[in-house]
């Protein structure tokens, strides 16, 4: 052992040859996919990489979005705006991963299929978790505007008198669309997997996926500009 190697050899606690593999945990980490003789099929261990990698993005985007939920209420929307940049972009990778999930053949996926029992993307705790830390960022972001004394329109209207909090506001619309863009993109992997008018692993009909993405988490953002148009006529 040279005196290179002991000066920076790993001083953390843990498994692992080097410290970089004790912080991150590797040894626990990559033993999380079926090794190569429990696969049931080569592209297992791609179904399993991407989402569970998809869980540890939606871990952190929630924790994120919870904490700059916390910065809102103590009246930091800088702050909490840095942290919802973050988690938007959780959702951006999520949603651009799935590609991947493309690259299976139709045919081929029905042996994955085969082995996920019951499993379902309903049953995602990442993905349910955004419905649990969203309702309380926009109770934040409304207090807010009761504080300042403003309606969403008029926020709108005065942007630039109230750069942080119009901030604030398009960072929900951002959360909103990535959430939206995630479930349409997720619905056409299924469509494009297993098809149309079959139901899945929890006998869920797949046509029932196709709407989810309809739905508005912050309604009242997105009509506001549809007012905002509406007033912009009148004016004309």
């Amino acid at each position: 052992m040279t005196s290179e190697t002991t000066e920076y050899g790993p001083i953390l606690k843990g498994s692992g040859a080097s410290d970089y593999e004790r912080y991150i945990r590797t040894d626990e980490l990559l033993s999380l996919q079926k090794t190569a003789e429990e696969r049931a099929h080569h592209d297992e261990l791609l179904f399993q990489t991407v989402h569970q990698s998809s869980e540890l993005w939606l871990k952190h985007a929630c924790f994120e979005v919870e904490s700059a939920t916390e910065l809102i209420n103590d009246d930091k929307v800088a702050g909490a705006n840095r942290l919802l940049r973050r988690a938007v972009l959780g959702l951006r990778l999520i949603t651009d991963q799935l590609d991947m999930l493309e690259q299976m053949s139709p045919w081929e996926y029905q042996e994955v299929r085969r082995v996920l029992g019951h499993g379902s993307g309903f049953d995602s705790p990442g993905v349910n978790q955004t419905k649990v830390v969203t309702p309380p960022l926009g109770e934040a972001f409304h207090a807010q505007l009761d504080k300042k004394g403003l309606t969403v329109v008029e926020l709108y209207r005065r942007g630039r008198e109230f750069e942080d909090l119009y901030q604030l506001a398009e960072l929900l619309v951002d959360w909103d669309e990535r959430i939206s863009l995630w479930r349409s993109h997720h619905f056409k992997v299924v469509e494009r997997s297993i098809g149309s008018h079959v139901v899945g692993t929890q006998g869920t009909p797949v046509e029932l996926l196709s709407h989810l993405h309809e739905n508005r988490l912050f309604p009242e953002l997105w009509d506001v500009r549809t007012t905002l148009t509406e007033a912009a006529k009148l004016e004309d």
